[in-house]
């Protein structure tokens, strides 16, 4: 095993790869303390105020004169960020690596020509005063019935669709009824109160010639005697019209990836996040689509995506993009830079921008072929770029409400969560995917104990293939944890 790494030839700072004692020598230079894995160490001698360059980029400046052999971190590092700045259309394409594939996956076609890799029948709730009642009519169908012919039966729950007015209430139904016509989904029934905001009208109103009639019911439960037979009734009809779906055989074409990272540390942005990035490139050049979220950890890494955007008016929307979401912090008067966690730091980040640079390497080199708007569906092939925090369950809810049919989140401190879609979690180090083998799919960790990045590559397109097409389970699945949250941006009546 390596024992560090120098990311790019300009970096003054290397990683140690694993924990080493003071004294040692690493990188050519004498540690003068103790190093943990992943955290960075100095190569030369940095005066206060000047950049610590890290994947070739500052990720801050020095607070004080840091010696050779010195820990680098949050003890004498400040991030660069402040504000809103101006940004120049600047196009700059780095060389994409990958290659053109025969590879198949197995997807169920829906009649809209979209795919998904569930066939999984859902109750949507429009309001979270209904989750109790969703749960009991899904116990109560699966008694009566058998559901073998088809990969699962859920409900996901929410505490919103009441108490909310305006622009939050509108992206709440905006979300659900993305959720609604998700093609993981082979019938969905949607589940209402009565006398919530998020009134059954309007929802259905917002579906309106979008949706296949035999895949889709509707029941407000304030107006039948019993909402839980009345459901059962709508999940047996749904049922019979979805149970005979089968699998067939599409190009890679018909995969819309997500991409997220979540519990990050020092590795992240050397192991599981440069892999997505060679991953999403692969699928870019074999036609498919892959989304990119969480714009609070772009930035201080922006410019580099603003640089490939494939033409002026997507760089534009980049900007917009980026500075909406650094406005929506100081109109709530928080600095734009409060990242990263502290989770993050133990593992070895140390500003936004350390943890910017890191996690943006999961959209590897390709074009910026589209901007979405939260709520919004993806509509180009390629790399886009999604409206979402950076909070876990918030960015994958709407990464697969933008009709992404998997997430690959990748993770150096482990998470065991799901949303609801087969949501793959991707181990930056061999510790964390060894000690927590019932939460981690895949070891990306390989890549500095044994493998290659072509080796990892290949077998981690086989690996996501394989769960795309149903041949196997993401561990959230196998756990049965499935979770959504909805961004809220508003009172609460």
């Amino acid at each position: 095993m390596k024992d560090y790494i120098i990311i790019h030839e300009l970096d003054n700072v290397a990683v140690v790869l694993r924990e080493h004692k003071e004294g040692e020598v690493v990188a050519g230079v004498k540690l003068l303390q103790p190093i943990p894995r992943a955290h960075k160490v100095a190569l030369k001698e940095i005066k206060a105020g000047e950049n610590i360059i890290k994947y070739g980029c500052p990720i801050g400046h020095a607070t004080k004169d840091i010696k050779v052999g010195e820990h680098v971190h949050t003890h004498n590092v400040a991030t660069n960020l402040d504000d809103v700045i101006t940004y120049k259309y600047e196009p700059n394409y780095p060389p994409v690596l990958g290659y053109k594939s025969d590879r198949t996956v197995d997807l169920y076609k829906r009649y809209n020509g979209k795919f998904g890799a569930r066939n999984e029948l859902w109750i949507i709730q429009t309001v979270g005063c209904i989750s109790g009642n969703a749960h009991r009519i899904i116990e109560e169908f699966k008694k009566r019935y058998d559901t073998s012919k088809i990969d699962g039966v859920y409900t996901f729950n929410h505490p919103f669709g009441c108490s909310q007015m305006g622009g939050d209430l509108e992206l709440t139904k905006t979300l659900l009824v993305d959720m609604a016509l998700h093609p993981n989904a082979g019938g969905v029934l949607v589940l209402g109160l009565g006398c919530e905001e998020n009134q059954m009208p309007a929802f259905k109103e917002a579906l309106k010639g979008k949706y296949d009639e035999n895949r889709m019911r509707f029941l407000v439960s304030q107006d039948v005697d019993d909402e839980v037979e009345e459901g059962v009734k709508l999940l047996k009809e749904l049922y019979d019209n979805m149970k005979d779906d089968k699998r067939t055989k599409q190009p890679l074409s018909a995969l819309t990836i997500g991409l997220k990272c979540g519990g990050s540390d020092g590795m992240s942005g050397i192991t599981a996040n440069p892999l997505l990035g060679r991953l999403s490139d692969f699928l870019a050049i074999n036609g498919a689509t892959t989304a990119l979220g969480e714009v609070p950890e772009m930035f201080g890494a922006e410019q580099l995506l603003m640089a490939r955007a494939k033409d002026e008016a997507t760089f534009n929307e980049i900007v917009e993009l980026i500075n909406d979401f650094k406005i929506y912090f100081k109109n709530h008067h928080q600095v734009i830079y409060d990242n990263p966690s502290p989770g993050n730091k133990a593992g070895g980040i140390t500003t936004l921008e350390d943890k910017s640079l890191g996690c943006t390497q999961k959209g590897g080199a390709s074009k910026v072929n589209g901007v979405v708007k939260m709520g919004g569906i993806i509509k180009n092939k390629g790399l886009n770029l999604v409206t979402t925090p950076g909070n876990d369950l918030v960015a994958c809810t709407t990464l697969a409400c933008a009709g992404c049919q998997v997430v690959l989140f990748t993770t150096g401190r482990g998470t065991p969560f799901g949303t609801f879609v087969p949501t793959m979690k991707i181990a930056t180090n061999t510790d964390l995917a060894t000690k927590k083998a019932n939460w981690i799919d895949y070891n990306a960790g390989d890549l500095v104990d044994k493998k290659d990045m072509d080796q990892l590559l290949e077998d981690f397109i086989d690996l996501v293939c394989d769960v795309a097409s149903g041949k196997k389970k993401a561990l959230n699945e196998v756990n049965e944890f499935r979770e959504i949250s909805i961004f809220k941006d508003g009172v609460v009546l």
